[in-house]
């Protein structure tokens, strides 16, 4: 007798078994089937609802405003949007990410406070030292971050091209990919400081004053600097197409060069949403006027290595002020990742390709990217993370999450589907109305060493 079965449209990688269940014992998938399915102790019958791997989100900032602690409320998040596993980045309040003993100390944050599993990124101080990447590495973590642009000195510096360089070189035997915060400080600071003389401070000078120029070149800086190394270069986010374009420019000259997009970058518009959202749409790199479409075909012709959320569940005195630019940059969006990832691919192709896309980019290709075992599939061996997505319409309200912040960008917006259901290894952990397992069940997801 297996201990649960979960019964529902199975997105499985050779396509949606109809009528299909999932059989799980000791937290792992022990077998995918249709038609009858077998007794277990445990089962849940969602009808019509698809059944898709849980969702890796790929880029969360758990510890930016109350440092670890913030560990419970995200993972709480996540597992109320159908996400299982979170990656998240490593610029904690007060301390980033950058020794051996500060990833020991965040780790047992997860295991103390988190109810999905977490993996996570390291980082590195103005001067990095090899001995703490050397520990980092050996502590599991699953990729590096760095920034091109100075948001904090201490907790989110800028890292210049002789220390980029060399950490890339550092780096480029480990398989480990190096992401990148792309946009030039010279051209943002320069272009601020006008705007701000100028009394240019509405939400709308937000974008103009971060222009798409300043990723471009920041993102070309990144890759030749890395090109020669080795290394595995990521950039982290992406907000206009000719953006994807330089990268791909770079794969096909044999560089190990990947890109990821952030969600909101699908959904809104920056000529069209800002004016009723302002400081609400306020992330960088900023969302642009005209690139949804461009960058949907992205997407569709296999040019981004993945989807993810870029959480950050400022409070909402943060996100509002009389100029943009004393305004928090970020979003929360672990709760809206997958049904709004799905509203905008089902909007282009159906809901059953929606599915099968959702699963590769929101689930398979980001579990690969980062090398987090039995991540990413619902196949046999495989851990049973487990998103339930009833593809029944319904409008977004943040205040259903009592210890979220109060506010989303997507508040009144209508989805095409609602997460009913997670399971963590095998165990419920959000049943579409409460979370129903207890801070402790996450686990850290540490990537094997090379």
């Amino acid at each position: 007798m297996y201990d649960l079965v979960v019964k529902g449209r199975v997105v499985a990688p050779a396509g949606i078994v109809e009528g299909g269940w999932i059989a799980v014992s000791d937290g792992l998938i022990a077998a995918i089937g249709t038609g009858a399915a077998p007794t277990a102790s445990t089962s849940r019958d969602y009808g019509s609802a698809y059944l898709l791997p849980g969702v890796i989100d790929g880029q969360t900032h758990a510890g930016s405003q109350i440092g670890f602690a913030g560990m419970g409320p995200t993972s709480r998040a996540a597992a109320m949007g159908g996400v299982t596993t979170i990656v998240d980045m490593p610029y904690d309040d007060p301390d980033p990410v950058t020794t051996g003993a500060l990833l020991s100390e965040k780790i047992d944050a997860v295991e103390r406070l988190a109810v999905c599993d977490v993996a996570l990124y390291g980082t590195v101080p103005t001067s990095p030292n090899r001995e703490h990447i050397a520990e980092l590495i050996a502590g599991g973590v699953c990729a590096f971050k760095i920034s091109s642009f100075e948001a904090h000195p201490h907790r989110f510096p800028r890292i210049g091209n002789a220390a980029t360089h060399w950490l890339l070189e550092t780096l480029g035997g480990t398989g480990l990919p190096v992401g990148l915060h792309n946009e030039d400080q010279e051209i943002v600071r320069s272009l601020a400081a006008t705007f701000r003389a100028e009394g240019r401070t509405s939400p709308s000078d937000h974008s103009p004053s971060r222009p798409e120029v300043a990723e471009l070149t920041a993102t070309a800086n990144f890759l030749e600097l890395g090109a020669a190394t080795g290394s595995h270069l990521h950039i982290v986010h992406i907000s206009i197409a000719e953006g994807f374009d330089l990268v791909r420019a770079y794969r096909d000259r044999g560089v190990n060069a990947s890109a990821e997009m952030c969600v909101h970058y699908l959904l809104f518009d920056a000529a069209h949403d800002t004016p009723r959202l302002g400081g609400l749409l306020k992330v960088n790199p900023p969302i642009r006027s005209g690139q949804k479409d461009a960058l949907w075909q992205v997407l569709e012709a296999g040019g981004c290595t993945f989807v993810s959320s870029d959480h950050s569940a400022w409070p909402l005195d943060r996100k509002q002020n009389a100029s943009i630019f004393d305004v928090a940059a970020g979003m929360p969006g672990l709760e809206t990742l997958l049904p709004a990832f799905f509203t905008g691919a089902s909007a282009r192709s159906g809901g059953d390709a929606a599915a099968r896309m959702t699963a590769d980019l929101l689930s398979d290709k980001v579990a690969t990217f980062f090398g987090l075992p039995r991540k990413g599939k619902l196949a046999p061996g495989f851990d049973a993370d487990i998103a339930v997505l009833d593809p029944t319409p319904g409008v977004y309200d943040s205040k259903r999450n009592a210890d979220g912040p109060g506010w989303s960008a997507y508040d009144g917006v209508e989805f095409a589907a609602t997460p009913a259901a997670t399971f963590v290894r095998g165990r419920q952990v959000w049943d579409g109305a409460a979370i129903t397992a207890p801070a402790g069940h996450g686990r850290f997801v540490a990537r094997p060493e090379r």
